[in-house]
């Protein structure tokens, strides 16, 4: 019979291998795998060609690795992975194989961190992904992946099939090591019950010893096979010169069992195969129930990149082709039939219709849209079929903007978790010296049990807890507001929120709905309403102001040039020679020279805009705005929170506030500059208050920048979105006290997690010292620790409600 050969290298593959990989619609069988690591890289990365034109079989893993990397240098392969940063960097989003734990994370960030040309490093331990960016002028991508498998992980671009099959393949693995850890515990088990009853019965030594060798027979796989992560993560941080929760188990799993084995081969003392058979696979049960929570947040937070169609209806003229989403080019024209998920961004070319952007908002309510109006990737059509002209696709969307913010924040570390990661290993080399010293004061007391007292101290005190404590929980709250609409994408967003004392607001377009509309024309020249209304117009064309869309719909006066904003204060701009300027009327009157003519009888919530030409008044422009639904209940329940609300606004003083005692609100400036508002912000940081920041515009940036967090409006600027910490997808101001309480509520759990996690180490410290605690009984100690800061970090995913509801929860001490 001629024996099936690996598709990769061409080896004959093993009778009970189960490796094998789709290539060209057929399936590949593949030796180990190594081979199927690296024919998946070479598939993911479009290369899947590669076997059709090679000339021999491939060289193993080991071999062509080089050749594999020098792939991912080629422009047309890095299209699809790397981003273009502001500062010409590039950035990748890495899938990283072999992770187990926070030090693996300290290891990667440190170790890529002392290449040249690597400016960022951010490593998400619960996804298993890494942000890199780097100077493609200094460092190929190919020396930046090679780096990562230099020191034992396996590392590529992350894909949907890549994410797939590293979690199946992790799952897989970790599932062997756990049945044959099960096994061996039980197997072990019940030789150490007739050992047991032979020390009562007086056996005879050579049935003893044949007991014993079954026992190490038996826990020999467990030791080697089930236990290996714990040993290669503590390897890994000893190499860097960092203590882990790995270093103590490795201790105690390799000590047991070279001291059994040693009693085994002298059949002298005492031997525990099933304590260490039993301490392996309760360990590796916690951490198995700790990765099916991570993978359960993982696919939640990526079932956002699985809702939009694979195929798109394409209008060609009169005809209709069905065409790969892929394939869309901007400026196309697609058919969106009622009840389908619009497949790229677009405006409505033809038809009217309702559309849900809860994938967008956290709304289940659809939204009205007709003809000129934007739509998103994501979005579901609810009602009528239209016509839309494709603006953006791809990793160009809204929704991929938002996919990137979710991955960047997850990425991030936050203050809590950098502080927890530093206490553990404090904690470890604590435990160690203590260990060392419990150790010496049994063996001169009792030197039998020393052995077996110092492995009960090194698996009790183990910081899985510590370090598990607070990633948990912020995981968890993260995932929870952005189901509502709140999108976080900086780690230290929650940490400010838990503790902030002040939200500071703008006017236009965070408290009103910025859609200005012109509520009366002064003409003060010879010009009438429609002539100034033109110019006006033609002023504020391509300004992202919300005061600009007041004139969206009035045809612009043609031939100005020279067109320049001025932040906060109007735009100027050039016709025929002649200076014109819109805007707030000092500014206007300053620019042109002349001096500011009265302002006209306002009604409440009016803004007055004064046009000018060279050096005299045309008129005034009078806008209204509207305030935005849900602001007033909003500020309430900032209130109701203890959070002081503040207005800070660029507009007229008068305007400022009438909206002031509209909302009930104390303290409010305006005809603030952005400067102004940045320096008001400053002073009360000085004071010691934390502040957030809401707002819209890109005259907020400074000040969204300056803020302990800031918070823009999803529907603000992409400058001002790109700035802030956070982002309001829904619009829906409610949603911010929900996020504050969430906070509190996150940071309690925080403090509930590292609590216990103290009070149990402490606890059950001086009890495996005194000898109290058997190393069997350590582990299943440790693990349910583990494994109850999980579960308290779950129940934050149940404490908000349908209704969006706020739980007044006390401001706690800062």
């Amino acid at each position: 019979m001629t024996p099936l050969l690996c598709y990769h290298c061409g080896l004959p593959v093993p009778p009970a291998a189960d490796f094998s990989l789709e290539i060209d619609g057929q399936p590949r069988a593949m030796c180990c795998p190594g081979c199927l690591a690296v024919a998946s890289a070479i598939c993911d990365g479009g290369l899947a060609r590669f076997y059709q034109y090679r000339t021999r079989n491939a060289d193993r893993p080991e071999v062509i690795r080089e050749e594999l990397l020098a792939a991912y240098d080629l422009p047309d392969v890095q299209c699809d992975y790397l981003e273009q940063l502001d500062n010409g960097d590039k950035q990748i989003q890495l899938l990283v194989g072999g992770i187990s734990c926070s030090a693996c994370a300290w290891l990667i960030e440190k170790h890529l961190k002392k290449i040249p040309g690597i400016s960022d490093v951010q490593v998400n331990v619960t996804s298993h992904r890494a942000m890199v960016s780097w100077d493609p002028a200094q460092l190929k991508l190919s020396r930046l992946l090679g780096a990562l498998f230099d020191v034992g992980y396996d590392p590529r671009p992350v894909t949907d099939e890549a994410v797939r099959q590293l979690r199946q393949k992790e799952n897989r693995r970790f599932l062997q090591r756990l049945g044959i850890a099960g096994l061996g515990m039980m197997q072990a088990g019940m030789v150490a019950v007739g050992l047991y009853a032979g020390a009562f019965q007086d056996m005879e030594p050579v049935w003893e010893n044949y007991l014993r060798w079954v026992s190490l027979i038996i826990a020999l796989p467990v030791v080697l096979f089930s236990a290996f992560p714990f040993y290669q993560a503590a390897w890994r941080s000893l190499n860097q010169l960092h203590l882990t929760m790995d270093v103590p188990v490795s201790l105690a799993i390799i000590l047991a069992f070279s001291a059994s084995c040693w009693a085994t081969g002298t059949r002298t003392g005492e031997v525990y195969f099933d304590s260490v058979s039993m301490f392996t696979f309760f360990l590796l049960l916690g951490r198995y129930l700790e990765m099916r929570v991570r993978h359960r947040n993982d696919m939640q937070a990526e079932a956002l990149a699985q809702l939009l169609p694979v195929t798109a209806c394409r209008l060609d003229g009169d005809d209709e082709f069905s065409v790969p989403v892929k394939a869309l080019q901007v400026g196309d024209l697609i058919r969106v039939s009622a009840g389908d998920t619009i497949p790229c961004d677009g405006e409505i070319e033809q038809g009217a219709s309702s559309v849900i952007e809860a994938v967008l908002t956290g709304e289940q309510m659809p939204v009205g849209k007709g003809v000129g109006d934007s739509v998103s990737a994501g979005t579901v059509n609810s009602e009528n079929p239209l016509v839309i002209r494709v603006s953006a696709v791809g990793n160009s969307t809204r929704l991929s903007a938002i996919l990137r913010l979710v991955e960047k924040a997850r990425s991030e570390k936050p203050v809590q978790v950098a502080v927890a990661d530093r206490v553990a290993g404090y904690f470890v080399a604590a435990v160690l010296l203590i260990a060392v010293g419990v150790g010496l004061w049994w063996w001169q007391h009792e030197p039998q049990e020393a052995l077996w007292v110092v492995l009960s101290v090194l698996v009790v005190t183990c910081p899985c807890a510590l370090s598990l404590a607070t990633p948990a929980a912020i995981a968890v709250a993260t995932g929870e507001l952005r189901k509502c609409g709140f999108l976080v994408s900086r780690g230290q967003v929650l940490d400010v929120l838990s503790t902030a004392d002040q939200v500071v607001f703008d006017k236009t377009g965070t408290l009103t709905l910025g859609n200005m509309n012109v509520a009366a024309v002064i003409p003060l020249a010879e010009q009438q309403t429609p002539e100034l209304l033109s110019l006006a117009a033609a002023l504020e064309r391509g300004s992202r102001h919300p005061i600009a869309k007041a004139f969206a719909d009035i045809k612009p006066k043609q031939g100005l040039s020279d067109i320049v904003q001025q932040v906060g204060a109007g735009v100027c701009a050039k016709l025929n020679g002649r200076g014109y300027v819109i805007g707030e009327p000092h500014f206007v009157a300053e620019r042109l020279g002349f001096v500011s003519p009265a302002l006209p009888a306002l009604e409440p919530g009016q803004l007055p805009l004064l046009l000018g030409e060279q050096s005299r008044p045309l008129g005034w422009i009078l806008l209204q705005d509207q305030l935005r639904p849900g602001a007033r209940e909003a500020l309430a329940q900032l209130r109701q929170l203890s959070v002081d609300v503040v207005l800070l606004s660029g507009d007229r003083v008068a305007s400022v506030a009438d909206m002031a005692a509209k909302l009930g609100i104390d303290q409010w400036h305006g005809a603030q500059t952005p400067q102004q508002k940045l320096t008001w912000v400053n002073g009360q940081q000085q004071q010691g208050h934390r502040v957030v920041m809401v707002g819209d515009g890109i005259n907020d940036v400074p000040v969204l920048s300056g803020a302990d967090a800031s918070v823009a409006l999803g529907d603000a600027s992409d400058f001002a979105r790109i700035h802030a910490d956070s982002i309001l997808l829904s619009g829906n101001l409610c949603t911010l006290p929900e996020a504050i309480s969430m906070a509190r509520r996150t940071r309690m759990v925080i403090r509930q997690n590292l609590a216990w996690a103290l009070i149990y180490n402490l606890l059950a410290l001086p009890l495996a010292a005194a000898g109290l605690i058997p190393p069997w009984a350590a582990a299943i100690g440790m693990s349910a620790s583990s494994l109850l800061v999980v579960v308290n970090a779950l129940r934050l995913s149940r404490v908000r409600d349908n209704t969006h509801s706020v739980d007044v929860i006390a401001q706690p001490a800062v």
